[in-house]
């Protein structure tokens, strides 16, 4: 019976006496919620348009955010940082195409998603001997000050990040459903020799897809990057943004963003509210749990494809 009331009854009494922090909880967890939607896009853009698991895309936004505040600590303009970073990431784009996948085509799944592994090590180790392995602060002129809307508490730069997140979002969400690239790409991942057959450049779609998810990923960066400062870690937010695929699907843009929200704020009120139950500190496995019973019932996720195979 105590147990039924720590976990059940104590946090809804909570909520329903401070109806205004839990308001505050929630807008800060779809804060969060827009910033991990921002890094699932990056792996749902790859699988769309090839099928892989890019297992790298966490070291693509430390790499990026290296690459940036590299070039800030050597004199160089935001602006011009920020321009040069993302050229940087369509060369890594190409290369990645010249010597990885151009040579994968067909490949089982298993085999390129080990080679994003390797992409991944290659990545990190290649950023720590470019750039240091030392915490950097980077500072892109986002303002950080606490603001007031009624009674309830919100940070400028979480409200600045999730625009400029949504924004982004929405802009790829258009640019996948509405173009010819977009179609092109959809091709491209149902099947690759099909794609060929009909004159559908198969290693320019690659580029293309790769070069947006790196723009992405530096996005990913500078945000995640402002928030915490550039350091090794940030690979690691690649690993939150697997519940929120495994909850919109890997095929999905619009599933990207509402998994993200959902993962956002399910993970802020359970730390705030049941934390204490257990312990606290839940907010860092919290999403890995409801994902999971998530997998019992909708294994292809909210709005992935249901697969049906003959047998």
């Amino acid at each position: 019976m105590e147990l039924l009331n720590i976990l059940f009854v104590a946090p809804f009494l909570d909520m329903a006496d401070s109806p205004v922090f839990l308001l505050e909880v929630i807008i800060s967890g779809l804060l969060t919620g827009v910033m991990y939607s921002l890094v699932a896009l990056g792996f749902v853009l790859i699988f769309k348009a090839s099928g892989v698991f890019n297992f790298a895309q966490g070291a693509m936004v430390l790499f990026a955010a290296l690459t940036l505040v590299g070039l800030m600590e050597r004199g160089v303009p935001v602006i011009v940082a920020i321009v040069v970073a993302a050229a940087v990431m369509v060369v890594l784009a190409v290369a990645i195409e010249r010597f990885m996948l151009r040579h994968l085509v067909n490949q089982e799944g298993i085999i390129l998603f080990m080679a994003t592994i390797g992409l991944n090590f290659l990545l990190e180790g290649s950023g720590q001997i470019a750039w240091g392995s030392d915490v950097k602060r980077l500072d892109v002129g986002l303002p950080d000050n606490p603001f007031e809307i009624g009674d309830i508490l919100l940070s400028t730069f979480d409200m600045s990040a999730a625009v400029i997140a949504a924004v982004l979002v929405t802009v790829l969400a258009v640019f996948f459903q509405r173009t010819t690239i977009g179609r092109a790409l959809r091709a491209v991942a149902d099947d690759h020799q099909a794609a060929l057959s009909v004159g559908i450049p198969l290693k320019t779609i690659w580029i293309i897809v790769w070069s947006v998810a790196g723009f992405v990923a530096l996005v990913a960066g500078i945000m995640w990057g402002t928030k915490s400062g550039v350091q090794f870690s940030l690979s690691l937010i690649a690993l939150k943004a697997l519940p929120v695929l495994i909850l919109g699907g890997f095929t999905s843009v619009p599933g990207a963003i509402i998994g993200g929200l959902i993962i956002g704020v399910g993970e802020k009120i359970a730390e705030i509210y049941w934390g204490p139950a257990f312990g606290g500190a839940i907010e860092g496995w919290f999403a890995y749990m409801l994902a999971l019973a998530f997998l019992l019932f909708r294994p292809q996720g909210l709005f992935g494809e249901k697969i049906i195979e003959r047998v």
